[in-house]
Parts: C-alpha cells; sequence; structure tokens
C-alpha cells in the first residue's frame, strides 16, 4: 500500500513566523508532527511520503501514485484542506481525514471518505485492520483518551529538516485547568497523559540523527501539567541526555503561569535546555479572568511572576485577549502599559473567538452571539461571536493595540528593556550556522538600511555588542520577529487579507 500524508498550507499570522524566516531561507516554523505520528502508526512495508504543502508543493502526480491520502489539519488550513480534497476526488483517489479541524467540523466535508478522528493512536489501528479486512467504515471516532507510553516515535526521515526553522516533540497531552475559551480540554481532556523518558529520549535522538541542530519545541499546551513526573523523571533525563551529546538543542515550550510558583522546576528546566516558555496571561484585569475561568492567573502579581520567571533564565512570551465581556474602555491603554513594564518581547495580543465545542462556544450560542465560524487566526482582526462592547471600539482598541506594541520606538525600547535583565544559562550552548549570518546581513540591510526603523535597529545594535556581546545573537533575533509581527498586522490593514469585523 502507498500512502500519502498531506499537510495542507495555513496562512500568515503570528506563530507562523513567514517574514521571519525569511532571513534564515527557511519555509515553515515547524514540520507536522502529528502527520509524522500518524506514519510511525501504519504497518511498516507500507510505502509512506510526505508532503508538507508550507514547503513543498503538491503534484497531480504525487496523489495518483497514492493508494490512499491522508490529510490532517487545523482550522486555520480549512481552505486549503478544501482544494486538495478536491484534487484527489477529481483524481479518483480515497481521502482519510483526521486532526483538530475534521474531528470538530467533519460533518462539513461529505467527500473525503474515512474519518480518523480524535488521538490516532486509539482511532487509526481499527481503521487499519477494517481496511485489510475489506470493511473500513467511514467514521472511527474514541470515547477515552490514548496511552502517550504506547504513541510510537515519529518518522522524522519524512520530511526535509533544511526546510523549518525548528523541530518539535511532544511530551503530554491535556489540561489540569478548564478555561472557557480553550478547546485543548475538548481535544484531549484534563488530565495529563504523558510519555516516559525513554520515549523521549527516543524521539531526540531521531531528531538529533537526522543531523538537527538547533531549536527543539515541546508542543505541550502546558508542560508543567504534570510536575512530579516532569521533576522526578523527564528534566534529570534530558539534562543527562543534553550533556552527554554537549547541548545540540535548546529547548522552548508551553506552560501556566504557576511555574513562577516552584523555583526547584525553573532551575531543573533551565538546566535541562529551555530558554524560552509561552504563557497565557489573557489579560490585566481580573475580573476577565475570572469570567474565564482562568483561575491560576487570579490573585496574583502577574507582573511579579512573569519577573521570577525571567529571573530564573527563562524568557516569557505570552499571550493577550481582548474582547471579554468585563473588559472596561481602559483595557486598552492599560494592556499597552502592561506589556511594556513586563518587558515581554513577544506578545501575542488576538480577538476573543469561541472554538466549536468550547464552554464559552456553548454559552455564547445559547445567548444568541455566535455569528460566524472562528478562522482558526485570532490575530486577522475577526472574531465569531458578538462581543459585549461595540464591535467598532473593539476593533479600534485592538488596532491600537497591536499598532503601538510593535511601532519600532516602543517595540525596540522593550527589547532593550527584556535584554538589561535578562541573564541567560550558563549551560546554553549557541550553535553557529551559515543561517546565522545570512540572517544577520538580511537584517541590516532590510532593517538597518531600508527599514524605517533603522535609527533604533542600530541604537540596539551597538548597545548589545558594547554591554552584552553574549546576547547579541538574540537581539538579531528579537530584531526580525519585530519585523514579522508589524508585516502580519500590517497586511491586514492594508487588504493583502480581508479584515472581517462583523
Amino acid at each position: 500500500m502507498k500512502a500519502l500524508l498531506v499537510y495542507p498550507e495555513y496562512t500568515t499570522t503570528f506563530w507562523s513566523f513567514k517574514y521571519a524566516l525569511e532571513f534564515i531561507s527557511k519555509k515553515a516554523a515547524y514540520p507536522p508532527l502529528g502527520l509524522m505520528t500518524i506514519a510511525a502508526l501504519l504497518p511498516a512495508e507500507w510505502e509512506k511520503k510526505l508532503i508538507d504543502m508550507n514547503t513543498s508543493s503538491l503534484s497531480d502526480d504525487d496523489i495518483l501514485w497514492a493508494d490512499y491520502v491522508f490529510i490532517s489539519a487545523m482550522i486555520i488550513q480549512a481552505k486549503s484542506a478544501r482544494k486538495v480534497i478536491e484534487r484527489c476526488r477529481t483524481l479518483g483517489k480515497p481521502i482519510v481525514a483526521g486532526g483538530p479541524l475534521f474531528t470538530a467540523h467533519y460533518e462539513e466535508y461529505p467527500e473525503v471518505n474515512h474519518f480518523v478522528l480524535n488521538e490516532g493512536e486509539i482511532t487509526l489501528p481499527p481503521f487499519l485492520a477494517d481496511l485489510e479486512a475489506g470493511v473500513p467504515k467511514r467514521i472511527y471516532r474514541a470515547n477515552g483518551w490514548a496511552d502517550m507510553e504506547k504513541s510510537p516515535v515519529p518518522l522524522h526521515g519524512l520530511i526535509d529538516i533544511k526546510k523549518y526553522g525548528a523541530m518539535n516533540i511532544q511530551f503530554s497531552r491535556g489540561c489540569p485547568f478548564d478555561c472557557e475559551f480553550c478547546d485543548i480540554t475538548v481535544l484531549f481532556g484534563r488530565v495529563p497523559r504523558t510519555k516516559t523518558s525513554a520515549q523521549i529520549i527516543r524521539e531526540l535522538e531521531s531528531i538529533y540523527e537526522t543531523g538537527w541542530r538547533g531549536g527543539v519545541f515541546f508542543v505541550d499546551d502546558n508542560f508543567i501539567g504534570n510536575k512530579k513526573r516532569l521533576k522526578i523523571e523527564i528534566l534529570p533525563a534530558l539534562q543527562s541526555w543534553m550533556d552527554k551529546k554537549n547541548h545540540p538543542f535548546k529547548f522552548y515550550t508551553e506552560a501556566s503561569i504557576n511555574l513562577a510558583d516552584d523555583s526547584e522546576l525553573m532551575e531543573q528546566m533551565v538546566k535541562a535546555g529551555f530558554d524560552t516558555v509561552f504563557i497565557g496571561l489573557e489579560t490585566p484585569h481580573e475580573e476577565s479572568l475570572r469570567e474565564c475561568n482562568k483561575i491560576h492567573n487570579v490573585n496574583r502579581n502577574l507582573m511579579e511572576s512573569i519577573k521570577r520567571i525571567q529571573k530564573h533564565g527563562l524568557e516569557v512570551q505570552a499571550g493577550f485577549i481582548l474582547g471579554f465581556d468585563h473588559d472596561p474602555p481602559t483595557i486598552f491603554d492599560r494592556l499597552i502599559e502592561f506589556v511594556n513594564n513586563t518587558g515581554i518581547v513577544t506578545a501575542m495580543v488576538g480577538l476573543l473567538n469561541a472554538p466549536y465545542g468550547t464552554r464559552l462556544y456553548e454559552r455564547l450560542k445559547r445567548e444568541g452571539r455566535i455569528i460566524s465560524k472562528t478562522t482558526g487566526d485570532n490575530t486577522d482582526f475577526s472574531t465569531n461571536i458578538l462581543p459585549k462592547m461595540k464591535m467598532e471600539h473593539l476593533i479600534q482598541g485592538y488596532e491600537k493595540v497591536v499598532r503601538t506594541l510593535y511601532a519600532p520606538k516602543v517595540y525596540y525600547t522593550r527589547v532593550l528593556k527584556f535584554l538589561r535583565e535578562y541573564n541567560p544559562p550558563q549551560k546554553k550552548v549557541f550553535i553557529l550556522r551559515i543561517e546565522h549570518f545570512k540572517a544577520l546581513l538580511r537584517s541590516i540591510i532590510v532593517l538597518g538600511i531600508k527599514g524605517r526603523e533603522r535609527w533604533h535597529y542600530w541604537k540596539g545594535f551597538i548597545w548589545t555588542l558594547l554591554k552584552k556581546p553574549k546576547i547579541f545573537p538574540l537581539y538579531i533575533t528579537y530584531a526580525i520577529y519585530g519585523y514579522h509581527f508589524r508585516r502580519v498586522f500590517e497586511r491586514v490593514k492594508t487588504g493583502d487579507e480581508r479584515i472581517r469585523s462583523r
């Protein structure tokens, strides 16, 4: 059997880093980890080919080569997914679809032959058994959750690592918290399920054997959901492996703010090679936090918690949301002030959306406030809900926030504020590659010579070289990130993508 695994294109978003990746001649931020895992679950004797449409084109010959086309997608890839499905149907190739998009909206795709929904570790084996018996069903769903200790090592050999900005790996699924707007607990439950240290090391070895050296993203939605296993088993094993391999990777992940309460855990993470953590802060307004059940962010000094994490050597990236029912008219200025005072360089600010299946979606549906489908991109000036605040005020306020936060003067001031206070871990190893020289040269041309931020760029350039030369590469990275963030928001306002502000 020949299996073609296809990952559709996603649009340019905050997290796509499209404009930043151009500086290092990369095509996409991360490879499709889900499809690489599915490939490992398919029979070993099958021929397998993986096409990531974000790095390579999908030809008719690719489709005609296959006996079955396996497609996985997120909501933001829906438009591209439909085109792939239509091409497969035209060429007469059966389609097997899975992933978050189809798990939530499979009924919208009548052209698909078979749906393998929820977690593939559970639903793919019965599909394969039925396929071998000649009686495959159309829909395969699961009631329970997958045993992560039975999840295979992804097939990294199916991708071209040179086309990606970083690699990715997964330790756990599920989150102990239940934020109203989040669909993670819908997809993966509230009890974190984890892999063993032996599994993680095998996966890191697989990535290492490809020749990859650089960033590795732990894609867990809350890496610290099972602190006990992390501290006793996973992080000591990671530290030992990294020391043995002379720190070939740098790790980053997502976690909840209560990471700040555990100094031992933060120290272990840094020793194991972590240097960045993304945290969903959502809003500095406590009533809005209570509204969305972000209880672990309530009754704490968020700014102090962020400072504590960064003092341990972990850069904090953060996500924020505007459009909660309890947001006051002053929320826009307050959010700008909060981000700038904390020195959070990478601050993703989006509009509140209600993903299908979440408690927020169900509540607003009862209230008659769901007005459309979510696009999957909450930085495209769109929302699928009717907010309590006037829509025009929300859109205008949101535009003011992102325009201010990423204006060159404000952004570079925030970068330098962070760099003055940041002391990177001593064990951090910077692996110099030719792509870094390309990024430096291009940043000088695009930002330092042609860019409207050139004065701010050179000010930070010189300060970092003189005051903190060891983190000069980090400064160049932030300068490039700022360029990407401005382009992302500007492309919407200039009409490259339609503003959906219904």
